[in-house]
């Protein structure tokens, strides 16, 4: 059964609506530029409410790793999520006392180059904007990922929607799939019945 990570979460309401709408991971973003940042002392209030089958990932970019580290114990994170140019170096540090998700933005071939240097435990693959490090709402073409021998889970971002998600499990086969603005009425506000339609079709596929 393909995993649902909802990413973006910057409230409570949304937070324990998803959880009781069976997703399996929650995202949180530390990256002060993003539309959905939330302050770390909120998101560890927000994670106290959550139970513990409800795994909690914090998304960063280019940050140092003391701030990674002091951030993940605060809010008691069992993933993290690098999506800026860490290297493979940076990413295995954190391992084994985290989970390690590394996103690689997908414009092309040449954008898999050096994932398999990468030795974390999930690959994610999200759309290429040149301004943006994450959080596009677009698609890119899946067809990329056709015939690449891929070392590690794959975790299906960029442009998910309820309307999609069926083909991009179809397409992709991916191990989780990652939704944020699919799912929301503005950036870091999350719409229940979009989330509980996109969860509901991630269960169909399956």
């Amino acid at each position: 059964m393909t995993k649902v990570k909802i990413c973006g979460i910057t409230n409570k309401m949304d937070a324990i609506a998803a959880s009781q709408l069976g997703v399996d991971m929650l995202g949180f973003v530390f990256y002060k530029d993003s539309k959905r940042y939330v302050e770390p002392r909120i998101a560890e209030d927000i994670v106290n409410e959550l139970p513990q089958s409800v795994k909690r990932a914090g998304v960063f970019v280019n940050e140092d790793m003391s701030k990674v580290l002091e951030i993940a114990q605060d809010v008691s994170l069992d993933i993290l999520q690098f999506h800026g140019d860490e290297t493979p170096e940076y990413c295995r540090s954190f391992r084994p006392s985290y989970k390690v998700i590394k996103a690689f933005r997908v414009k092309d071939k040449e954008s898999l180059k050096k994932v398999n240097e990468y030795d974390v435990d999930f690959y994610l693959f999200d759309t290429f904007n040149g301004g943006l490090p994450g959080g596009t709402g677009e698609v890119f073409n899946w067809d990329i990922l056709k015939d690449f021998e891929v070392l590690k889970p794959v975790i299906l971002s960029g442009g998910l929607t309820p309307g999609n998600i069926q083909a991009a499990i179809k397409e992709v086969s991916p191990y989780a799939v990652d939704v944020s603005t699919g799912v929301e009425r503005t950036p870091g506000k999350k719409d229940q019945e979009l989330m509980k339609k996109f969860i509901d079709n991630v269960r169909k596929a399956g």
